[in-house]
């Protein structure tokens, strides 16, 4: 007989780190909040409080430096990446993250897990 996993294990397939968690996570960064816009601040200030910049990574095969997080008029967040004298924006959603994780990464894998939790009508 196979053993299922306990629910509080679970993790988001677009994560490492248990859906209780993220779960737990999002609550935190939303709890006063009425609408998606809202809601979408809120995680906002946590990323932008809690992730460790400059990081650097790999995007499209090139090493950038992550300088900061911003929030757009179009409700994205996205990041500032930085090659010399090169600057571009990048959805948080579509940026790869190192390894080691830069701290406060996890906020990161709670807003990505918002979005997909959002687009699936789970939340």
């Amino acid at each position: 007989m196979r053993s299922k996993k306990p629910r509080n294990r679970v993790r988001d397939p677009r994560s490492d780190f248990p859906k209780v968690e993220l779960d737990r996570m999002v609550e935190e960064a939303t709890v006063d909040c009425y609408n998606e816009a809202e809601q979408l601040t809120g995680l906002y200030t946590m990323i932008d409080e809690n992730l460790t910049v400059p990081f650097e990574t790999q995007v499209l095969g090139t090493s950038v430096l992550v300088e900061r997080v911003d929030h757009t008029d179009r409700d994205e967040i996205v990041v500032v990446c930085r090659r010399g004298r090169e600057r571009q924006r990048t959805p948080l959603l579509d940026l790869p993250l190192p390894t080691p994780r830069p701290a406060g990464a996890e906020w990161i894998a709670a807003y990505r897990h918002w979005v997909h939790s959002s687009e699936s009508g789970s939340e």
